[in-house]
C-alpha cells in the first residue's frame, strides 16, 4: 500500500508542474506550441504529421487568437503568409529539407513573436545575423567579390527568416529603412566592393540592425531562448551551407529574398 502511495507521489512531482503549466497557458500560446510541434516533426522529416498540425492551427487559429487581444491586419497577413509557406514545406515532393526547415523556423519565429511580451525568440539569432555581416563587410574592404557574394547571400537567408516575425515587433518605418539599404546593396553589389563611399551603406545596415535588436525589450532572457540556442543551431548550419556557396548571378534565393516586401 505504501509503495501505491509513493507512485501516485512520484507520478504528481513529475507531472504536476507540467499540467499546471498547461493550464495556465494562454490561447496563443497553444497555438505557439503547436507551431513548435510542427517544426520539431519537419525536422524528423515527418511531414504528413507536420501538415495535420499545421491544418489543426488553421482550425483552431480564428478561435484562439480571437480570444487574445485582436490582430491587426498586418498581424493576420503575416501569419497567413508564414503558416502558408509551412504548409507548402511539407506537401512540396521537391522542396530540399533545409528549405522546409527554413520555411517551418520562420513560421514557428512569427507566432513565438505574437505569444511572447519579452524578447521574442528570433532575437537569439542576433549573433549569427551580424557575424556574417561582418564577413560582407570584411569581404567589400578586401574587393572578395565572389566570398562577399556568398555571404550576402547567406545574410539574406537569414535576415529573410526573422523579416516576418521581425515586423509584428519592430515600428514599420524602422524595417523600412533598413530594407531600403539592404535593397540598394542588392541592387549596386559590385560597385559597392571596393568603393569606400558606397561601402558607407553597409556600416549603415549594421547601425540599423544593432539598433534593432536593442530595442527589443532587454529584460532577462527567458528560459524559452535556449530554444533558438539549442534547436536553430544546426538550422543556422544548413542554411549557410545551402545558400554560402552559390553565385549570385541566377541566384533564384537572392531573388526570392528581395520578395519579402510585397509578401510580408
Amino acid at each position: 500500500m505504501k509503495g501505491k502511495w509513493l507512485l501516485i507521489v512520484v507520478v504528481i512531482m513529475l507531472f504536476g508542474p507540467t499540467m499546471t503549466l498547461a493550464a495556465q497557458q494562454t490561447p496563443i500560446e497553444k497555438l505557439d506550441n503547436i507551431s513548435d510541434e510542427a517544426l520539431q516533426m519537419v525536422k524528423s522529416k515527418r511531414y504528413d504529421d507536420a501538415k495535420k498540425l499545421l491544418d489543426y492551427f488553421t482550425d483552431q487559429f480564428p478561435k484562439l487568437a480571437s480570444r487574445e487581444r485582436p490582430l491587426t491586419l498586418d498581424q493576420l497577413r503575416i501569419v497567413n503568409v508564414s503558416r502558408n509557406e509551412a504548409v507548402e514545406a511539407t506537401v512540396n515532393p521537391n522542396m530540399k529539407y533545409e528549405e522546409r526547415i527554413n520555411k517551418l523556423t520562420k513560421f514557428r519565429l512569427v507566432i513565438d513573436a505574437l505569444a511572447t511580451s519579452k524578447r521574442p525568440l528570433w532575437t537569439g539569432l542576433e549573433e549569427q545575423i551580424l557575424t556574417t555581416f561582418h564577413q560582407v563587410q570584411n569581404d567589400a574592404s578586401q574587393n572578395q567579390t565572389a566570398e562577399f557574394n556568398s555571404h550576402f547571400n547567406s545574410f539574406l537567408s537569414l535576415y529573410n527568416m526573422i523579416y516576418p516575425s521581425m515586423k509584428i515587433d519592430v515600428p514599420a518605418e524602422t524595417i523600412q529603412q533598413l530594407d531600403t539599404r539592404i535593397n540598394f546593396v542588392d541592387d549596386y553589389r559590385l560597385q559597392i566592393i571596393g568603393n569606400k563611399k558606397k561601402s558607407q551603406e553597409l556600416a549603415s545596415i549594421e547601425t540599423d540592425l544593432k539598433r534593432i535588436f536593442e530595442q527589443v525589450d532587454d529584460d532577462q532572457t527567458e528560459p524559452s531562448i535556449w530554444w533558438v540556442i539549442i534547436s536553430t543551431g544546426s538550422i543556422i548550419i544548413m542554411t549557410l551551407s545551402y545558400v554560402g556557396f552559390r553565385k549570385y548571378q541566377g541566384d533564384p534565393i537572392a531573388k526570392k529574398n528581395r520578395s519579402r516586401e510585397s509578401k510580408y
